[in-house]
């Protein structure tokens, strides 16, 4: 019994199915080198032209041309410090016990006050921190190196003892000391920051010509793809790679333009095409490949001048790629995927529009890093791995982050990338690799935390940040994070790794170079669809014993070495119809996803009608359950790193009665102590 599921959705002809299913994949599968320099060699890729902008706006524009100064910065002789303008020689051998004593002028230099009187001998003017410096000065004294005198004038004149002697130029900047007229200051092609900016500031400058940005036209297709905001029904997708490209666009010097999503219409997409090849470049992600739905790629296969100069590159992720171009402007199929689209938009699109803009090319920044296990590649094809960065004892370790292409979060949780040749089709554990980094300016994590999910253990996060401290999550697995711990390659080991022997979780694997935390229990429920009939009154050794007898009723596994694998394979062992080889023949069995939200989902849209998850994560999903065992999830920590300054706040927050108290009220069990 599944849910209720749409059924406007008429059958499809078999004829049409075959004739999709004849479809050939791609046009040419050919190298990135290849498609690379075809793509270019069809693009027009000078900057476009030149603007006037208003400073207020001109940050990360490209400038158009030389700046040269007009006038010196400062203007004129400038005091450093609050004090008083003198003579130096009048101030000759001052000191504590012999001081110099000097007669005030009328003036008093605020900053924008033109000096009216000339400092004569044995004279002194009073002068503020940016003061001009009159007439006559040649050296500015701080106030305290001075006193007032007390004693009385015959003609009311102020009097002033110096105690200590001064130097010409003391405490002066000489006018064209920081900018001079004449002076080139900022040069054509340079991209303006803060700095700069202020720079034009200080010339008096209330605009600046700059490189014009290449429009970039971004559009996503597909009838599943659904705008954010809007109710999202079953099968489709929140259109995340529009604003992801647009971010994207902006960062290398573009400006994006976005038409929205266009549904799988050929009509519809060719005129949205149309209009988009008004901007300088055209994106478009989705329907690259050459399936029966997929009509971008046929859109754009009517272009000409030339058209497309590749169809299929051999990358992975980003092998439906497809590049063309009209009339010197770029326009480019992305594939539908997240990560798969914004590598290949990074490979082939990032380089064309910095150069339209006007920027240089982008050297990304490397770091070499040891991978901790075999890293497996197809070979024929350059492969990019997304992975995280770990400060290990040998220096950083790269652990690949496998979400796969489809991915939305891989980008954000990764630091960098690593590349495997075409012909190569695995690098072993321990290879030195080359990690391109995301982000030019890495920061290392003060806390980095491996092992197996749990969103108890996002909750502990999520305080350790709020008290300042950096912290990322690598999900491999228990028995990866404990691996992890054991070589110092991470700060913290989230596990539940049950051992059979003792019947006692984490505890057991504890080695001396790590020390066990207790954290908090979980229990595993059997979960299934409130509605169905099929569970109801039953026990949850009944309900699973039903549900193996009933070949209608089908479950969905989880991935072997998980602690919830142990426990399905624990319950089937009491079970005499799914032992050994009958076990293999379980209607889903051998469906094996890697978290407890997948099995949640599979469970709730009807793709299998019993897994078995945690009760928390099944509440979220409004699923019924049955309690099956409550497990142990426990930190693992390197006795080399407890002293750590993030280590100790992630301990303290651990142990503290608000987060025990957040914990038990999203479901988990927390030890009363």
């Amino acid at each position: 019994m599944g849910p209720d599921l749409p059924h406007d959705s008429p059958s499809p002809d078999p004829r049409s199915l075959a004739d999709a299913a004849r479809q050939g994949q791609f046009l040419t599968v050919m190298d990135r080198e290849t498609a690379a320099l075809r793509f270019r060699a069809a693009l027009r890729l000078d900057p476009l032209g030149d603007e006037e902008i208003p400073l207020a706006a001109a940050r990360g524009r490209v400038l158009a041309a030389e700046v040269v100064a007009e006038i010196d910065v400062p203007g004129f002789d400038r005091s450093n410090v609050d004090g008083f303008a003198i003579r130096s020689a009048d101030a000759a051998g001052a000191m504590e016990e012999q001081p110099r004593v000097l007669t005030l002028t009328p003036d008093i230099l605020h900053p924008g006050v033109v000096p009216t009187h000339v400092i004569g001998a044995g004279q002194a003017t009073m002068i503020a921190t940016g003061g001009m410096a009159p007439r006559g000065a040649d050296a500015i004294v701080m106030v305290e190196e001075t006193h007032v005198v007390d004693a009385p004038t015959n003609d009311g004149t102020v009097r002033i003892e110096l105690t200590r002697a001064a130097a010409p130029g003391q405490n002066i900047t000489f006018a064209g000391t920081d900018i001079a007229r004449g002076e080139t200051v900022l040069w054509r092609g340079q991209l303006l920051t803060a700095r700069e900016l202020g720079v034009l500031a200080a010339l008096g400058r209330d605009s600046v010509c700059v490189r014009r940005r290449p429009r970039v036209a971004i559009l996503s297709t597909g009838d599943e793809v659904v705008p954010a905001g809007q109710p999202l029904p079953l099968g489709c997708v929140y259109d995340s790679n529009a604003p992801t490209l647009a971010a994207a666009v902006e960062e290398c010097g573009g400006e994006a333009v976005l038409l929205g999503a266009v549904p799988d219409d050929d009509a519809t997409l060719e005129a949205t095409l149309n209009q988009a090849l008004e901007a300088d470049c055209v994106l478009l992600s989705g329907g690259t490949s050459k399936g029966a739905g997929d009509i971008s790629y046929r859109v754009v296969s009517r272009l000409t001048d030339p058209g497309i100069v590749a169809h299929g590159v051999a990358l992975k992720p980003g092998k439906p790629v497809c590049l063309a171009a009209t009339r010197g402007k770029p326009v480019v199929v992305l594939p539908g995927f997240p990560t798969s689209a914004i590598f290949t938009f990074h490979e082939f699109v990032a380089p064309v529009i910095r150069s339209l803009a006007g920027r240089p090319a982008d050297q990304r920044a490397t770091v070499p890093a040891s991978l901790p296990a075999r890293l497996n590649s197809d070979r024929g094809r350059t492969e990019y791995v997304l992975v995280g960065l770990s400060r290990s004892v040998d220096g950083w370790a790269a652990f690949p982050l496998g979400k796969g292409s489809g991915s939305v979060t891989t980008f954000s949780h990764a630091d960098g990338f690593v590349t495997i040749p075409d012909r190569t089709e695995y690098l072993d554990a321990g290879s030195r690799v080359d990690v391109a980094l995301l982000d030019r300016d890495l920061r290392p994590a003060d806390l980095v935390v491996m092992g197996s999910h749990c969103v108890g253990l996002d909750r502990i996060l999520s305080r350790v940040r709020e008290a300042g401290f950096g912290a990322k999550s690598i999900f491999v697995g228990s028995q990866g994070g404990l691996t992890a711990a054991t070589r110092g390659e991470c700060d913290v080991a989230g596990v539940h790794l049950f051992d059979p022997q003792s019947g006692i979780y984490n505890r057991p694997f504890a080695t001396p170079e790590v020390e066990w935390v207790r954290g908090y229990s979980r229990r595993q429920c059997l979960v299934f669809r409130a509605d169905d009939p099929r569970f109801a009154g039953a026990t949850s050794v009944e309900a699973l014993r039903n549900a193996l007898r009933d070949p209608a009723l089908t479950m969905v596994n989880r991935n072997t070495g998980s602690g919830t694998r142990i426990v399905i394979d624990q319950l089937l062992d009491d079970i005499p119809l799914a032992r050994g080889p009958e076990r293999q023949r379980i209607a889903g069995y051998l469906l094996q996803p890697r978290s407890h939200n997948a099995v949640a989902a599979a469970v709730l849209h009807g793709r299998a009608d019993w897994g078995v998850c945690i009760e928390t994560v099944a509440r979220e999903y409004g699923l019924a359950t049955l309690p099956l065992v409550d497990e142990d999830y426990d930190f693992l920590i390197p006795r080399t790193r407890l002293e750590r300054p993030a280590v100790r706040c992630f301990l303290e927050t651990l142990g503290s009665l608000e987060t025990r108290a957040s914990l038990a009220e999203i479901g988990f069990i927390v030890d009363n102590h």
